[in-house]
């Protein structure tokens, strides 16, 4: 079954939350994000989206080398924790990722709980380091055309077709965990 193209630029994006709460908090409009099928997406950024694995480990085992964080805004609200980040290699600081995640702080024990305010390491390393077992499940794959924001964090020159998705983590009964939009920076072909 083929899933419905969705194009939307304004604020109000539902494929684009937590990432659209940060833009709005800008006083930006997003810029414009169609929701594609998977077999939409095209290669090196296939291998890279679309599975039900982390991220971090993805990208770490794709650059060959860890990432860390850089975080752009953050925000606690109601036992949330809502960040703006952009993944960069060790060594480099090359961007590998920039995105937005809502982490449902009350669901984590109080170790991973402290590492995540921390904000050293993405939540995939915070996850295997702590042993919390989750389920990855991708609720949307997306093509952004990079604005001004996105160009300046990921280093681009110029606008950019870019592909992305849209991320649940679940706990071991099924509880939210967080909520990811992950954005890819245009990658070589390995």
């Amino acid at each position: 079954m083929r899933e419905a193209s969705v194009e939307c630029s304004m604020v109000d994006c539902p494929v684009a939350h937590p990432l659209d709460e940060f833009y709005a908090r800008s006083g930006l409009g997003l810029p414009p994000i169609k929701r594609i099928a998977a077999p939409e997406v095209p290669e090196p950024y296939y291998g890279l989206l679309v599975h039900q694995n982390d991220m971090t480990s993805t990208l770490e085992n794709f650059h060959g080398a860890p990432v860390h964080l850089r975080v752009i805004g953050r925000e606690r609200r109601n036992g949330s924790y809502f960040r703006e980040v952009v993944l960069q290699l060790d060594g480099t600081d090359k961007p590998v990722e920039f995105g937005a995640i809502k982490i449902n702080l009350d669901m984590f024990p109080a170790e991973a709980r402290q590492r995540i305010l921390q904000e050293r390491h993405p939540l995939g390393r915070v996850l295997k380091d702590c042993a919390i077992a989750y389920q990855s499940r991708p609720q949307a794959y997306l093509r952004i055309t990079s604005d001004a924001t996105i160009n300046r964090l990921l280093n681009l020159r110029e606008p950019q077709a870019l592909f992305g998705r849209r991320n649940i983590l679940f706990d071991a009964e099924g509880r939210t965990l967080a909520e990811i939009v992950e954005i890819l920076p245009p990658a070589a072909k390995k």
